[in-house]
């Protein structure tokens, strides 16, 4: 099922790193294991719900300009978590920006991932007359606990 949302900019966070495209889940994963081994140095900065709960996580890509356009041969990629617009990043942490898009969202699981993204993006999108016109976000809803997750496919800049 798809959702379409309209998201304002969002601050992160987080890890960064820059890899080959191909090769991304070598690079990828080492990113997210320092950014949780170290979370305690930005969980003063993380944006939390009105409940004290984190508000989200997101695996952020961006070409290797920093335009958030999609991945050519090379990508980049943050492991990191949702903060206030005025937070500061500690050091060895980057922030970013995403821009405000309205995005088509579809749920997956990491072992449905690379079938999710092929479905959206020769089926999905193409039908319901959609393009993407940015980089791919996942988002990690901290309450989902069993390896769930929602790409967020930008279509159009707000």
């Amino acid at each position: 099922m798809i959702e379409i949302v309209s998201k304002q900019p969002i601050s992160l966070i987080g890890k960064l790193g820059e890899g080959v495209s191909s090769q991304s889940l070598d690079w990828i994963a080492p990113l997210w294991e320092e950014a949780n081994r170290n979370f305690s140095a930005i969980r003063s900065i993380a944006k939390v719900d009105a409940e004290g709960n984190l508000v989200g996580i997101w695996g952020a890509m961006s070409d290797v300009n920093g335009n958030f356009e999609r991945w050519g041969e090379r990508g980049r990629y943050l492991a990191g978590c949702e903060v206030n617009d005025y937070a500061l990043p500690p050091s060895g942490w980057t922030k970013w920006t995403l821009p405000a898009f309205k995005y088509a969202v579809s749920k997956c699981s990491r072992e449905s991932y690379q079938d999710t993204l092929h479905t959206m993006l020769t089926d999905d999108l193409p039908k319901n007359h959609h393009q993407v016109v940015g980089a791919i976000q996942e988002f990690y809803h901290p309450k989902d606990n069993d390896g769930e997750l929602y790409l967020y496919f930008p279509i159009e800049r707000i």
